[in-house]
């Protein structure tokens, strides 16, 4: 995710004219933090647009979607690993709404702590909770 999130990220801030994020706060809270005020440092940390950030997530849901349909089921990151995400009954490809939940999910299984993610270590299928949500398993190709 990481190598499209930035891009994408960098593309909306500079759409935005810079109000996507502060970079001032984040300078003054990694400054804060560095001098030991860990309090000060929370206090300002630099807070999304609340106007940009749903141009970003929607971008970034879109892009997440279009690559596992164009590449059945991978992500750059997936692919470059020789995983895929498809149907857990037919184990073909993914449809839209399979896609749409499972992007979803991602937001559901990383609260709290990333439980939803961390299940894969204790699920008998290897499958986090966004993958049983959307019906679907990731499997080596």
């Amino acid at each position: 995710m990481a190598l499209f999130v930035v891009p994408i990220a960098l593309f909306v801030y500079f759409l935005s004219g810079g109000k996507l994020f502060d970079f001032s706060d984040f300078s003054l809270s990694i400054e804060l933090a560095q001098q030991g005020n860990t309090l000060g440092a929370l206090q300002h940390m630099p807070k999304l647009s609340g106007t940009w950030e749903p141009v970003l997530e929607l971008l970034v849901a879109v892009i997440t979607i279009v690559f596992w349909k164009r590449w059945a089921g991978a992500t750059p990151g997936k692919r470059l690993l020789g995983i895929h995400v498809v149907d857990a009954k037919s184990l073909g490809e993914i449809n839209n709404k399979q896609a749409i939940i499972r992007y979803i999910g991602y937001i559901v299984s990383s609260l709290p702590l990333g439980f939803g993610f961390l299940m894969v270590a204790f699920h008998k299928e290897k499958r986090a909770l966004h993958d049983i949500l959307a019906d679907t398993v990731v499997i080596y190709r």
